[in-house]
C-alpha cells in the first residue's frame, strides 16, 4: 500500500549522491562460520566506509533490519512488513535523513501485486519496495527488488515493475537496484534497458547499468569467486550520470558480509536536470 510522507525543503543544494546495494543473505540460514551472528560484525565497518545516501538490502529478516537500524541511527527505512512471519524476507531501502520520503510503495511480484501472492512458477513470494525521495529541489525515485529464478517469472516481474513506475513517474531520475538472479544477457534485463530492441522507448522509462562490460561478478557463495555472474545490478535513468561504480571485494574483520559482494555507485545529475 502506497503512503505519502512529509516534505522538508530547507536543505542546501547538492550535485551527487551515493548508493549501496547488497543481498544480505537469509539470516536464518545454517551457514556455519558464515552465519549471520558472525557476519553482522562486519557491517558497522562496511557501512561507515561506504556512507551512502541510499542502501538497498535484499533478503532481510526483521531481526537483521533491527540490527541495521541500531548501527545506522542517521538513517530511516522503508520496505518492512510488520507484523511478519519470522522467516519473512524484506527488501529494505535505508535512506539518509538528509532526504525526505514523499511517496512509498510495497508490492508483490505477482498477478495480484497489492496482496501477499506470487507468480505461479515463482519458487518464493517476491516483492518490490519503491520510494520517491526529496532533498532541496531534487526528487529521486529509488526501487529495490529481488527476483525469483524462472526466466519467464523474471520477465513478468520486470514488466510489472516498469508498469508500476510508469504509473507514478515518467520523467523523474531513478535508481533500480537489487538481486535479479539473472545476467545482463537475460530477457528481464532487456525489459528494463531495451538493449536488444531497435525501437525507441516509446514513452517508457528505460534504465542503463552503472557498470560496464565486462560486467563484474557479484555472487561468490562465501568463497571470494570474482568470476561469478553479474546478477546484482544498480541501474539508473532520467538525467543521471554515474561517476563511479565498484564491486566491494574481500573480507571485513575476517569475514564476508554476505554470499554476494556489495555494490557501490556514485551518481551526479546532468546539469540540465532539476
Amino acid at each position: 500500500m502506497n503512503q505519502t510522507c512529509p516534505v522538508r525543503n530547507n536543505v542546501k543544494p547538492f550535485d551527487r549522491f551515493l548508493v549501496v546495494s547488497l543481498n544480505l543473505r537469509f539470516g536464518l540460514a545454517d551457514d556455519g562460520p558464515n552465519s549471520w551472528e558472525y557476519r553482522k560484525n562486519s557491517f558497522p565497518v562496511l557501512l561507515k566506509r561506504y556512507r551512502a545516501d541510499f542502501i538497498g538490502f535484499q533478503e532481510v529478516n526483521n531481526f537483521q533490519s533491527d540490527f541495521l537500524k541500531k548501527i545506522l541511527p542517521e538513517y530511516t527505512c522503508i520496505g518492512e512488513r510488520q507484523p511478519a512471519p519470522s522467516f519473512w524476507q524484506n527488501n529494505i531501502i535505508f535512506y539518509n535523513r538528509k532526504w525526505e520520503c514523499v511517496y512509498r510503495d510495497h508490492f508483490y511480484l505477482s498477478p495480484t501485486p497489492d496482496i501477499p501472492s506470487q507468480f505461479k512458477k515463482s519458487r518464493w513470494p517476491r516483492q518490490c519496495t519503491l520510494g520517491i525521495f526529496q532533498r532541496a529541489d531534487r526528487r529521486l525515485l529509488v526501487v529495490n527488488t529481488h527476483f525469483d529464478f524462472d526466466s519467464i517469472v523474471q520477465t513478468q516481474s520486470a514488466e510489472l515493475i516498469m508498469k508500476r513506475i510508469s504509473e507514478i513517474s515518467s520523467e523523474m531520475p531513478g535508481i533500480l537496484m537489487g538481486d535479479f538472479n539473472a545476467t545482463p544477457e537475460s530477457p528481464c534485463y532487456n525489459v528494463f534497458t531495451g538493449q536488444k530492441t531497435r525501437d525507441k522507448n516509446n514513452g517508457k522509462k528505460l534504465f542503463a547499468n552503472a557498470f560496464t562490460k565486462p560486467f563484474p561478478g557479484t555472487f561468490h557463495g562465501f568463497n571470494d569467486d570474482k568470476k561469478g555472474d553479474h546478477i546484482d545490478w544498480i541501474l539508473y535513468c532520467g538525467g543521471l550520470s554515474p561517476k563511479e561504480s565498484k564491486v566491494i571485494h574481500g573480507k571485513i574483520n575476517g569475514i564476508y558480509p554476505s554470499d554476494h559482494f556489495p555494490l557501490f555507485a556514485v551518481f551526479k545529475w546532468k546539469k540540465e536536470e532539476r
